[in-house]
């Protein structure tokens, strides 16, 4: 069974049962995957839709930042709540250490040594860590370490 697959019998389950925070969720993200088919007019892969479900959780952790700002609890918890659904459905996420050795070995592989070479550092991190992290912190780390 595809993601998308599994998404699409997830929101009639959650239909059946009355989540409505799952079943909303669910629906907006598999439009999004829609929008996606039909953009590139092919069947998405599981990659594919991973990205999908990567942006939305990107979307979710910046209103979740903002609301914070503007002080509005109510929100966060709805945006929170969203953020739990969607990162159900990617693979298990990098913790911050593993991610800061895959971006030393990709450094040491690139011969990178400065802050001039983090564009080339962040493609290779980008293409090998896909789904697997965020890229704020695979920016944040390689950063760091280049400077």
């Amino acid at each position: 069974m595809t993601l998308e697959e599994k998404i699409q019998n997830d929101i009639k389950e959650a239909m059946k049962s009355g989540q409505k925070e799952r079943l909303n969720t669910l629906r907006t993200t598999y439009s999004q995957i829609k929008d996606e088919r039909i953009k590139y007019r092919k069947d998405l892969t599981d990659e594919d839709v991973i990205t999908v479900l990567m942006r939305g959780v990107k979307s979710r952790k910046d209103s979740i930042e903002m609301y914070k700002k503007g002080n509005r609890q109510d929100l966060v918890d709805a945006e929170t709540t969203e953020l739990e659904i969607l990162q159900s459905y990617l693979p298990e996420q990098m913790s911050e250490a593993d991610v800061k050795k895959e971006i030393i070995a990709i450094i040491e592989a690139s011969g990178a040594s400065s802050m001039q070479d983090i564009g080339k550092v962040m493609g290779t991190a980008m293409s090998r860590l896909k789904g697997k992290t965020d890229g704020k912190l695979v920016q944040q780390i390689a950063r760091t370490l280049l400077s």
